[in-house]
């Protein structure tokens, strides 16, 4: 079953976007990713790790962390 992982990154113009999708795209055994530029939210399902996508983000130049839910008050 596939995992998916979400990650937080910095999703400021169209070439950061590009440049992101490219690298997702070269990751091994992915099977759908999702950018959602409004939450600054990548999401990736496959046989993949959080670690891994944030590897593949940071060696091209952007810092990424695990994607941690906002905490609801109430």
């Amino acid at each position: 079953m596939p995992n998916v992982v979400e990650v937080k990154v910095g999703l400021h113009c169209v070439d950061c976007i590009k440049k992101i999708l490219k690298a997702i795209k070269k990751i091994e055994d992915i099977e759908t990713y999702d950018v959602d530029t409004q939450l600054n939210k990548v999401i990736i399902t496959g046989n993949v790790n959080t670690e891994q996508v944030i590897k593949v983000l940071q060696k091209i130049g952007k810092s990424a962390s695990a994607w941690e839910p906002e905490a609801r008050s109430g």
